[in-house]
């Protein structure tokens, strides 16, 4: 019979992913619906250190599988022992984080154990009245509606979800719960693809997904000597900057600084939107933001519908006098 939540927990170079934490709060509220747990599921090597901090962001158990071929990911290695964990301790439901990392791994294990897979989801939820079905909300059609989807004939329930959709539970050093062990066996020999240098890209320092002030430029910004002048307004702020898409697509700014349905969803303290109109695959990335400030010549821009301030006027002024004011 299956039973209970299992979150794939990811680590880089042994350090904790932040979509991981998300993950078993929101795990924890479904876990509390059907009355089950939750199980992190860590795998890497040499992660004893940081496995019961699992347990303090509400994990009831945590499943560690130790080994030198998990200190990297590679997909045959994680792919191989996470399906074991499944076979042996039949989860009702298993969360990913929709990473390049979790978009790989979790379709499949999805293939393998036959069962089906929601990616991307944006929201969670139990069904009411019966058996455990969870409902799996995503985008559909470029955005435009919102599908759900269920997996009522197979166990279990898998979904991948996007970091900074779903909100970590408060640390609590007082929570107990239970590491577990798992001893994964390796045949080499059906290894296809071997690890043989790791290049690390130069990017910028901090993820924006963790950032508490975002200052974020769209097609109104332009060029890269207008994003200077956003940089200088993120320093001013002790804030990061991000983009829309549309300045990603036109080389100005990087990926990994992108806002919306195909880059990164954010939940930062202040989200500056500097010359963003609004789409609804940008909003869906940064509208649950805590206060929202928008800035654009267009007083019918859809931006203003979800913004605390909206201005209607010229960014390239109107940045100058904010940083000018600010520091004084």
């Amino acid at each position: 019979m299956s039973k209970d939540i299992f979150v794939f927990i990811e680590q880089r170079d042994g350090h904790l992913q932040k979509v991981g934490i998300e993950l078993i709060g929101k795990a924890r509220e479904l876990a509390s619906d059907l009355e089950q747990e939750v199980v992190a599921v860590l795998l890497g090597d040499g992660m004893d250190s940081v496995a019961g901090e699992l347990i303090h962001f509400g994990a009831d158990k945590v499943l560690v599988a130790d080994s030198p071929y998990l200190k990297e990911y590679m997909t045959e290695p994680y792919a191989r022992v996470f399906r074991h964990v499944i076979r042996d301790f039949q989860p009702e439901i298993v969360l990913f984080g929709a990473t390049s990392i979790g978009r790989d791994l979790a379709p499949r294990i999805a293939a393998r154990i036959h069962t089906g897979l929601t990616a991307d989801c944006t929201a969670l939820d139990i069904a009411e009245g019966e058996d455990g079905t969870l409902l799996m909300t995503r985008p559909a059609f470029g955005g435009n509606l919102m599908a759900t989807i269920t997996c009522r004939d197979h166990r279990p329930q898998m979904s991948t979800v996007r970091p900074g959709v779903m909100r970590a539970m408060e640390r609590d050093d007082s929570r107990r719960g239970e590491i577990v062990r798992v001893a994964p066996v390796f045949d080499e020999s059906k290894f296809r693809v071997r690890l043989l240098e790791t290049v690390s890209e130069e990017r910028e320092k901090v993820d924006i997904t963790e950032a508490g002030v975002l200052v974020s430029g769209g097609r109104g910004v332009g060029t890269a000597a207008g994003f200077e002048k956003l940089r200088e307004l993120a320093e001013v702020l002790g804030g990061e900057v991000s983009s829309s898409r549309a300045m990603v697509d036109a080389g100005v700014m990087g990926h990994d600084r992108q806002v919306g349905q195909t880059g990164k969803t954010v939940r930062p303290g202040v989200y500056f939107a500097f010359g963003i109109s609004g789409a609804i695959q940008h909003l869906a990335g940064m509208e649950e933001s805590d206060f929202i400030v928008a800035v654009n010549k267009d007083k019918f821009a859809p931006i203003f519908q979800v913004a605390d301030v909206g201005i209607v006027g010229d960014v390239n002024k109107i940045v100058p006098l904010l940083v000018e004011r600010l520091k004084k």
